[in-house]
């Protein structure tokens, strides 16, 4: 993203995801389980990724799918359903962008 004052809306709704703290910790987990711009299955998530997210934050799997559709619905989180499963992963761009709002001079 280029210009902050362009693109208010997609920041408030990003910013609106994370601002739950059960939907920013599992944006923090997925970006340190998942190498940004890597999908993680649904089948290697029971194991590796996604079924890792809830663990020690008492999410119900409901809950974490919810949550995860929240992230998605705000761009955080993309998601792609591969037969039976889905899988979900973070776009380096999208890491380029927050960082980059934080660095953003006043325009």
């Amino acid at each position: 993203m280029s210009n902050y004052s362009d693109n208010k809306e997609r920041f408030a709704k990003m910013f609106h995801a994370l601002s739950n703290p059960h939907r920013l910790a599992l944006f923090h987990r997925l970006q340190t389980c998942c190498t940004p711009g890597t999908r993680c299955s649904t089948e290697q998530a029971e194991r590796f990724c996604v079924g890792e997210l809830g663990k020690g934050l008492h999410i119900a799997p409901s809950t974490l799918s919810h949550h995860l559709k929240e992230l998605h619905r705000a761009g955080l989180v993309k998601m792609e359903r591969s037969g039976k499963y889905v899988e979900c992963w973070l776009e380096p761009k999208v890491l380029n962008e927050l960082s980059h709002f934080f660095t953003i001079k006043n325009e």
